[in-house]
């Protein structure tokens, strides 16, 4: 028994030394592995970003300001006469021809002095005769020496007198029948009447009272404010020769209703007031249109006095024009910039000064010039000073639209 187990704690021990030399051994080999120096590693490539060169090109220069809508000829309807309203020819809010019948005025009380007037006028007419005549027997007399030169001069006097008094009687008939003739208010343009704002049987004073009012809507005004920076800041270009124009009352307009539709016809600035106005700081400004519709049915006209619109700008252009991708074109506090690739492909970070967007591209007035890549795509992999790998920008290139401004322009 002890014998077994002599022989078995010797086979262990031999086993056990046996495992611990192998377990050695190879902790050997790997410390061996680990101590011989590992292989340099690949340097790490220039990091790719898509870039396109600067160019230029002659783009129209289109702001965009709110107006308001007005009739072109808006026109009251007042009495020349003071009496009552008798009868109202017209349907409010229809439109009329010029010359249509609109009020009546009780003619009876002109019409007895029309009458009166007349009678005064052959009355006068009867004295001035009688005076004449008296006059031709007199004269022969004076050089008989059957009158006195005071008779003769008599005669004169009635008769210049008759004379006077039949001026100032024709001057009470045409008074009279002016009177009378005003009783019929008649439309003086065509358009479209409003509401009326006296009714029958009610008195009016002659001159004073609003009846009503006629709108003249073909062609329609459209008034536009310019806010005092714009017009200096356009002043400023127009002296530096970054945008052309024609002459300014060849500028034309494209409106813009409040649910987006654009108008078909363009209108034509042909009022710039004198002065800007001091409680906005404003130009005041006008475009014709035309609305051939205006004459139609209401509710068939494509506009109305009074509505709010957008005003687009036509006929500035501006030659050597930089656009660039917005992607391109990054914030920063201090404003915005860009990335450029300079000399041996490094980027370099260039502020900007961007004014107008065209749909997907900026209009940069100041930090870039023709021939230089800018980066469009691969922010997240520059670094200013880093050396890049440039290629051509791949994206798609939206058609130009319109400028605007970069802060919208508002109008009273």
């Amino acid at each position: 028994m002890n014998l077994t187990i002599q022989r078995l704690t010797a086979s262990v021990i031999r086993n056990g030394t046996r495992i611990i030399r192998m377990s050695v051994g190879l902790l050997l080999v790997l410390l061996a592995a680990c101590s011989e120096k590992a292989p340099p590693s690949a340097a790490q490539p220039a990091p790719e970003v898509e870039v396109i060169t600067v160019t230029t090109q002659t783009v129209p220069d289109e702001p965009e300001f709110i107006g308001r809508t007005e009739a072109f000829r808006p026109v009251e309807i007042r009495p020349q006469v003071t009496g009552i309203i008798q009868k109202i020819f017209f349907t409010e809010g229809r439109n009329i021809r010029k010359g249509e019948q609109l009020y009546l005025i009780d003619p009876v009380p002109f019409k007895a002095a029309y009458l009166s007037a007349s009678a005064r006028v052959a009355q006068a007419q009867a004295r001035l005769v009688q005076a004449e005549q008296d006059l031709v027997r007199v004269k022969p007399l004076l050089e008989e020496q059957a009158v006195s030169k005071k008779n003769v001069d008599d005669a004169v006097a009635e008769t210049l007198a008759a004379k006077a008094a039949l001026e100032a009687a024709r001057s009470d008939l045409v008074k009279a029948k002016f009177d009378m003739d005003n009783t019929l208010i008649t439309a003086p343009v065509s358009g479209r009447i409003g509401r009326s704002q006296f009714y029958e049987g009610r008195l009016v004073s002659a001159q004073t009272t609003l009846l009503t009012t006629i709108d003249q809507l073909d062609p329609m005004y459209v008034n536009v404010s310019v806010p005092e920076s714009y017009l200096l800041r356009r002043r400023r270009d127009l002296a530096e020769r970054r945008i052309e124009r024609p002459d300014i009352f060849q500028l034309r307009g494209v409106m813009t209703f409040s649910d987006g539709s654009v108008y078909p016809g363009e209108g034509l600035l042909d009022f710039a007031d004198v002065n800007l106005r001091s409680e906005t700081g404003m130009l005041q400004t006008r475009f014709t249109f035309p609305n051939p519709e205006g004459g139609f049915a209401p509710g068939q006209s494509y506009f109305y006095p009074g509505q709010f619109v957008k005003i687009r700008l036509k006929g500035y252009i501006r030659p050597d024009a930089i656009l660039i991708p917005q992607r391109a074109v990054q914030q920063m506090p201090t404003g915005s910039f860009v990335y450029v690739i300079g000399e041996g492909d490094k980027a370099e970070l260039r502020p900007v000064q961007a004014s107008l967007w065209y749909e997907n591209e900026w209009l940069i007035d100041n930090g870039l010039q023709p021939g230089e890549r800018v980066v469009v795509e691969g922010f997240h992999r520059v670094r200013p000073g880093a050396q890049v790998t440039a290629v051509p920008f791949q994206g798609g290139k939206t058609p130009n639209s319109r400028p605007e401004e970069k802060t919208t322009q508002n109008a009273s």
